[in-house]
């Protein structure tokens, strides 16, 4: 009997060790919800210079490029952002796989869990150092109390 016991021990243990990725996991949901969001506000600014570019005399037209092109900057970060941020989901919850199939499996899966572990903080701190460039860029290139016309 004493069996089961300690199977169920080690996968209560497996539960235990998956909890701490796993709310790592949720924060990395909410930032790529900041993050989207975001980039579809930037779309959604670039959508009406693009129309009036259409229609635009030569030194409109000019500043529009310019607009359009800071907008093009800064989507490419929030993308960048986006997909680094994804990309490090993918790594913790393949973390909390290994930590849970622990249980199941008897390798030592210490070296695996620690470099996917490492990878997606890595990928995270390059994900919210794009969210931190395009902030920057958004930041640099606003215009509180000047006309836009």
């Amino acid at each position: 009997m004493d069996a089961p016991t300690t199977d169920i021990a080690l996968i209560a243990h497996s539960i235990q060790l998956s909890l701490a990725p796993v709310f790592l996991l949720s924060g990395i949901g909410v930032l790529l919800g900041v993050l989207t969001n975001r980039l579809a506000r930037i779309v959604d600014r670039a959508r009406p210079l693009e129309e009036r570019l259409q229609h635009a005399d030569t030194a409109t037209a000019t500043q529009l490029h310019s607009q359009l092109r800071t907008f093009a900057r800064r989507a490419r970060l929030m993308n960048a952002s986006i997909t680094l941020g994804v990309i490090s989901a993918l790594l913790i919850a393949s973390v909390v796989a290994l930590l849970f199939s622990s249980a199941f499996v008897h390798f030592n899966l210490a070296a695996a869990v620690s470099g996917l572990f490492i990878a997606a903080m890595f990928s995270l701190v390059l994900a919210l150092g794009s969210f931190l460039a395009e902030i920057r860029i958004a930041t640099a290139t606003l215009r509180i109390g000047h006309s836009h016309h």
